[in-house]
């Protein structure tokens, strides 16, 4: 039995993949989420074999949601199942370690074949996507290795810190509490090394343009 667990924040999507998925004698929903912040507490309370994930959700979007899933739980596979068919959106998830990728307009027999397929370890990515995701994978700037230590939700806030965001606009958008947010903060800085938000807004900043010039650089080659 293949255990599954769905992230969507549209429940009539949720219901009608639980009932095509429940419907098969081989699958079981384990689990539901509406936001990523459910799905990191509910997924590690049930440890699915199977996640099916939405690429934009109310808190975050399910490739960074991937990534954390996978760092956290390794024997728990991705599948994005999304509205959006884009190139920044499959090469996001291939780089968040996703097993599968497929369209919501996608006929059910198909959801349910990609289910199966990843469970037995197979992977679903469009290879020409994924070799244009690992020449750029090979062009890119090096990440900042303390970048990479942060959680799902610290890099949220980091992101919305570079906005200029206080942490009571941040605790509003996110839907936390703004004690919350000042814990999320105090461990992001001393991941980072840093003593203020205004020395993680110049990170984030400087992050991201070295980001989008290795970017830039790579599209000037092709």
């Amino acid at each position: 039995m293949v255990r599954v667990f769905l992230v969507d924040d549209h429940e009539v999507v949720r219901r009608g993949v639980a009932e095509l998925l429940d419907s098969q004698p081989d699958l079981e929903i384990v689990g539901e989420a509406g936001t990523c912040r459910e799905a990191l507490d509910r997924i590690a309370a049930t440890l699915p074999d199977i996640a099916v994930l939405d690429v934009h959700l109310p808190d975050g979007n399910g490739a960074d949601l991937c990534r954390e899933i996978r760092q956290r739980h390794r024997q728990v596979r991705c599948l994005m199942f999304t509205a959006f068919d884009d190139d920044d959106a499959v090469f996001a998830s291939i780089l968040a370690d996703a097993s599968g990728y497929l369209l919501k307009s996608a006929h059910g027999v198909d959801l349910v074949r990609a289910v199966r397929q990843v469970a037995e370890g197979r992977r679903l990515i469009n290879p020409v996507a994924a070799a244009r995701a690992a020449q750029q994978m090979r062009t890119m700037p090096a990440e900042d290795p303390r970048f990479g230590s942060l959680g799902l939700r610290e890099r949220q806030i980091l992101a919305l810190i570079a906005d200029g965001l206080t942490n009571r606009l941040i605790a509003e958008q996110l839907g936390l509490a703004e004690k919350t947010v000042k814990n999320y903060v105090s461990t992001m800085l001393a991941k980072l090394g840093l003593e203020h938000r205004t020395q993680a807004a110049l990170f984030e900043n400087d992050r991201k343009h070295a980001r989008d010039d290795g970017a830039a650089g790579s599209a000037s080659h092709r």
